[in-house]
C-alpha cells in the first residue's frame, strides 16, 4: 500500500489555544505541519510570520512545511529556516525563471528541502526544468489565499503528470496537494500518485481528527 503523508494546515486552527490545537496531531497521525504565509500582495490575505512559526516550533516535533504565498520569497526564506522550517516552498509565479534555481540552491544550503508551488491556472510544464532539484511539488487544486475551497479537478491531471515524469526520469520529488482535500477527494488523488496531503477545515473541524486523518490517507 502507498504511503501517505497528512499535512494539517495551521490557517484552520482556532489560535486562541494554538498549542493546544497542535501538539497532539502526530499521536493523530499525521507527518507534517502546513504553515500557510501570505502577504496581502500574492494574495489577497495576510496571516502570519517567523515569531509564530518559531513558537509553533516549540511545541510540535512534526515536520514543517512552510508555504510561502509572498511576492518575494527570496527576501524571506532565511528568516523562516532560522526559525524552524524543514521545507520551503514558494510559488513558481511569485519569481523571474531565471531566478528560481539560485533560490533553490540557497534554501538547500541553508540545509532546509526545497518545494516548488504552482496556482492551478498554472501548467505543469512550466516547472518541468527544475524538477531534479526539487524535494518537493506542490500542486494547488484551489486558489491560493483562503481556505474551505472547493477542490478544483484539474489539478489531478497535473499529479498524474508529474508522477508520470519521476517515474520515469527517476526523481524522488514528493508530490503534494493543497486545497478542498477531504476523504472523496484525497482518494482522487492518492490515485494519481499524490504524496503529500494538505488539509485544513476537513481535520480541524472534524469530531475525531484521529479518524479524519486516516481517512485522508485511505485506511
Amino acid at each position: 500500500m502507498k504511503k501517505v503523508f497528512v499535512a494539517p494546515s495551521i490557517l484552520s486552527a482556532d489560535f486562541k489555544n494554538l498549542e493546544k490545537e497542535i501538539s497532539s496531531l502526530k499521536e493523530e497521525g499525521a507527518s507534517y505541519l502546513h504553515f500557510d504565509v501570505m502577504d496581502g500582495h500574492f494574495v489577497n490575505n495576510i496571516s502570519f510570520g517567523p515569531y509564530v512559526l518559531k513558537c509553533i516550533k516549540n511545541v510540535t516535533s512534526l515536520i514543517i512545511d512552510v508555504h510561502l504565498m509572498i511576492s518575494d520569497p527570496k527576501k524571506y526564506y532565511l528568516e523562516f529556516i532560522k526559525n524552524g522550517a524543514n521545507i520551503i516552498t514558494f510559488h513558481y509565479e511569485a519569481m523571474k525563471k531565471e531566478e528560481i534555481l539560485p533560490l533553490i540552491e540557497l534554501i538547500h544550503k541553508e540545509g532546509a528541502k526545497v518545494g516548488l508551488s504552482i496556482k492551478p491556472n498554472t501548467a505543469p510544464k512550466e516547472i518541468e526544468d527544475f524538477l531534479p532539484y526539487l524535494d518537493l511539488v506542490l500542486v494547488m487544486s484551489v486558489e491560493p489565499g483562503f481556505g474551505g475551497q472547493e477542490f478544483m479537478t484539474n489539478s489531478l491531471n497535473k499529479i498524474e503528470f508529474f508522477d508520470k515524469i519521476r517515474t520515469e526520469d527517476s526523481y524522488h520529488f514528493l508530490i503534494e496537494v493543497d486545497g478542498g482535500i477531504n476523504d472523496i477527494t484525497s482518494r482522487k488523488c492518492i490515485e494519481k500518485g499524490a504524496d503529500i496531503l494538505v488539509s485544513g477545515s476537513y481535520i480541524f473541524k472534524a469530531e475525531s481528527r484521529m479518524k479524519a486523518i486516516s481517512l485522508l490517507k485511505g485506511e
